[in-house]
């Protein structure tokens, strides 16, 4: 527990001065004979051949989108092709020590990385295993389209599916390695170890982070790699990438057989030039990038500058810092120097560069300078190498031609990707085994079979706190259960040990669970989240938790492009067994008390659920638990102690799930439907008992519960029996989503409707804090007002609140 490690204020006053390790830059120092003993003749040779690959494959694409062709073959890519011309001792150098089980991520230029990753790990696996994967791989499609182009033998074959997979990827072929759907910047190939690279600057350190952290929780071998440039060193998920990488609880909570820190290297290809700012000397100032480890741990991240021009260098590199993360010393960082003499892009002209620098760094070119050493050493001649590079030439010149093929090479048709959005296959666990948990004497499960599962006994009176099962006790059930059957399931955020999370939902998990299935992480929400989406990514599930629903802002990037878009993205590939717990708070003021339900809404990819009652909780948090796409789950802050309303027979004991998308009728009338989700569902349920008593009008209140997916079918019943819907929410009426429930409701109901939709939301201003929030948030008065202004006029009624067309014209025209 973190209550054990004492902070002495003896020993953290005590004065004295820090030192800081030594950090080797370019330490590499070439000896024939023990890269022959490493590698061999043919291994050493090998890594030329590779890099010749990768410069000639980099090569066509430049040409073909600079001048249309390449070796007579025309073709116009409209895409994008960032490429690393130049850096391909750096991406082979590191792929040629890798294993098959070893994860490699990187960026958006990312051509090099998945041919070396691809070759080195095609050579490590056995032939029958290679057939075996290229024919299960999308139904042998791309393997057919290899089988088109001559080989020799299996190794010869699966060349020509690796180039033809990437190739067509980039081109967006429906026989791509995703589908088309990733394209240049995102391509990749899981057999073989090539995992997602990414075009966010700095994107891959996050979810790399999380990959390794699966590796280490559930004791898998292999180490993963974040491939990322030096500009993105300015990035916050970076830093916040590392910072959580090199927590000291991995070392002095989580237990010895736990395996320390997860294995992961963050490697910089340092090329000193970020598109056209340059890192050295103008956009940064660290002046040697490895630098920066000392600011990480005592061990300063183990970092070293590498040299990225010789792959022997960059390999003895690898494989030092690769025994250090299997024996769980890590994280590493590498500083790996590195040179792209093509632009940013092919249309980037490099004009912020000066042409005798380019020319500096072209007199130490990586593939005319490894070829002079293996000739020097007699390893090989140039005619041997002419004679490789010619027949790669010729090789690619047939993956070319069939991969810029319109009429045998299609791309995929259109309502292809809808259908590979979500993956809908619910799991009960992503892998198996024994889940490692202890429930015998918990407290919190000892309590809860004592609790009062309905909010009002068998006498119609409240049942007390202290004795009544609220919204946060059926959160707590649900993720038991979950943790109970799912071996890899592990949650992280800020508080969630010991403090028992933020709202108490977690209270008792403490002592149900061992660190490495649940613990807190920095304050660093980004990482947070982009650490969920690698640990689902790598086959794990996740259940992440931000405090506040504002600090969505802080982990934007990692909600909205990574947990959102890999399933799409990876043609289907990929699964996202990853749940996101957003609270909705109040009270707070303006940064702590916003509804950002909106902008999840807005977000291909995203499932977004909003329970407002204990029973939903549960089912819905069950739902979520045991499907494999990332669900944003919003909980307000205002319900975690409310009892079940609802339900006659209370929160139920056992497993049950909330049918996904559907509203729930929670009272039935007939004059108007009031529609809401979130603690807005209490306020409206107010408003329809006032109209009922008060004023004889019969509401009917259905809770959305969802946000994504939603089925209207239920909403449209209503309103074909009313006439009329108010929409409420807590969130500010500006963009809210209530206005595309409205927007669509008034599509398909229209002749249904005998008034427009009205939408009731929040002020469009700051929240306040607590003493005014009645001036904010919806109340019932203005949910009655807006149907006396905007609906239909109800007798006898004086508006206290001004609901009027007038007032929204107001409003609008200030901005407010």
């Amino acid at each position: 527990m973190t209550k054990s490690l004492i902070v002495d204020p003896s020993v953290v006053r005590a004065p004295g001065k820090l030192t800081i390790p030594e950090i080797p830059l370019n330490a590499y120092t070439f000896d024939l004979d023990t890269e022959l003993a490493r590698y061999g003749k043919d291994g050493m040779v090998r890594m030329l051949h590779d890099m010749i690959v990768v410069r000639t494959f980099e090569s066509m694409l430049d040409s073909i989108k600079k001048t249309g062709s390449w070796e007579g073959i025309e073709y116009n890519h409209a895409g994008p092709a960032h490429l690393g011309i130049g850096q391909e001792a750096a991406y082979v150098g590191q792929s040629f020590v890798l294993t098959p089980d070893d994860q490699l991520f990187g960026s958006h230029r990312s051509h090099g990385e998945i041919l070396a990753k691809c070759y080195s790990a095609m050579r490590q696996i056995d032939n029958s295993q290679l057939e075996t994967i290229m024919k299960d791989f999308l139904d042998g499609e791309t393997l057919s389209f290899a089988e088109k182009i001559d080989y020799t033998d299996t190794k010869d074959l699966t060349e020509n599916f690796i180039l033809f997979g990437a190739l067509a990827e980039i081109f967006a072929r429906k026989s791509g390695f995703n589908r088309g759907l990733g394209g240049s910047m995102h391509t990749f190939f899981l057999p073989f170890g090539s995992y997602p690279n990414n075009a966010i600057v700095g994107g891959s350190a996050p979810v790399a982070n999380g990959a390794a952290l699966f590796k280490r929780i559930n004791r898998k071998p292999g180490i993963v790699i974040s491939n990322i440039g030096d500009a993105s060193m300015a990035c916050g998920p970076v830093w916040e990438a590392m910072n959580f990488a090199t927590m000291d609880q991995f070392a002095t909570l989580w237990r010895e057989e736990d395996g320390g820190y997860p294995p992961i290297l963050f490697n910089f290809f340092n090329n000193f030039y970020g598109m056209g700012g340059q890192t050295f000397g103008e956009t940064m100032g660290y002046e040697v990038l490895a630098r920066v480890g000392a600011g990480l741990n005592p061990e300063a991240m183990h970092a070293e500058r590498v040299d990225g021009i010789n792959p022997l260098a960059v390999a003895d590199a690898t494989s030092r810092k690769k025994v250090l993360l299997e024996a769980g010393k890590g994280p590493v960082l590498m500083d790996t120097l590195t040179y792209r003499f093509s632009g940013h892009s092919p249309s980037d002209a490099s004009s912020y560069r000066n042409a005798d620098e380019v020319e500096l760094w072209q007199n130490v070119d990586c593939i005319k300078s490894y070829s002079e050493l293996l000739i020097a050493n007699g390893l090989t001649t140039q005619g041997d190498i002419d004679a490789y590079t010619a027949a790669f030439t010729e090789k690619l010149t047939k993956v070319l031609r069939l991969a810029t093929d319109e009429e045998n090479c299609p791309r995929i048709a259109d309502g292809y990707i809808e259908t590979v959005m979500f993956s809908n296959t619910p799991t009960e666990a992503m892998e198996e085994g024994e889940a490692e948990i202890y429930l015998e004497g918990n407290p919190r499960v000892a309590a809860l079979e004592k609790k009062i599962r309905t909010a009002f006994d068998e006498n119609g009176k409240p049942v007390s706190k202290m004795k009544m099962f609220q919204f946060r006790d059926a959160l707590f059930e649900a993720m038991l259960h979950r943790f109970s059957i799912d071996p890899t399931m592990a949650a992280w955020g800020e508080e969630n040990r010991d403090w028992g999370g933020a709202f108490a939902v977690y209270r008792g998990l403490t002592e149900a669970l061992p660190y490495r299935r649940l613990f807190n992480s920095p304050i660093a929400e980004a990482s947070i989240v982009g650490a969920g989406v690698g640990y689902a990514m790598a086959g794990g599930r996740a259940v992440i938790e931000l405090m506040y629903c504002d600090f969505l802002g802080r982990s934007g990037d990692e909600v909205f492009n990574q947990m959102a878009k890999w399933q799409s993205m990876s043609a289907g590939l990929l699964k996202m067994p990853l749940v996101l717990r957003v609270s909705v708070g109040n009270k707070y003021g303006a940064q702590h008390s916003q509804d950002w339900s909106a902008l999840t809404a807005h977000i291909p990819g995203l499932k977004v659920f909003f329970p407002a009652t204990p029973t939903d909780a549960k089912g819905m948090l069950n739902l979520a638990l045991r499907g494999t796409d990332p669900v944003v789950f919003f909980e307000s802050q205002l319900l975690y102690d409310k009892g079940e309303e609802f339900e006659k027979d209370g929160v139920p004991t056992g497993y049950y799930e909330t049918p996904e998308g559907e509203p729930a009728i929670r009272r039935e009338g007939t004059d108007v439907t009031i529609a809401t989700y979130g603690a807005t569902l209490y306020r409206a349920m107010e408003a329809a008992k006032i109209l009922e008593e008060k004023y004889g009008m019969s509401a009917e209140v259905i809770d959305l519960r969802f946000v994504a997916p939603l089925n209207y079918e239920k909403l449209l019943a209503s309103v074909k029996k009313t006439g009329r819907l108010v929409l409420a929410s807590d969130a500010v009426e500006r963009g809210s989503f209530l206005h595309t429930v409205a927007s669509t409701v008034q599509t398909l109901a229209f002749d249904d409707l005998d008034a427009p939709v009205a939408v009731v939301g929040s002020r469009n201003g700051i929240t306040p804090g607590p003493e005014l929030e009645s001036i904010f948030f919806p109340q019932p008065e203005w949910i009655i007002d807006t149907i006396h202004e905007r609906v239909v006029p109800i007798p006898g009624h004086v508006p206290t609140s001004n609901q009027t067309e007038g007032e929204i014209i107001r409003r609008n025209r200030l901005g407010i």
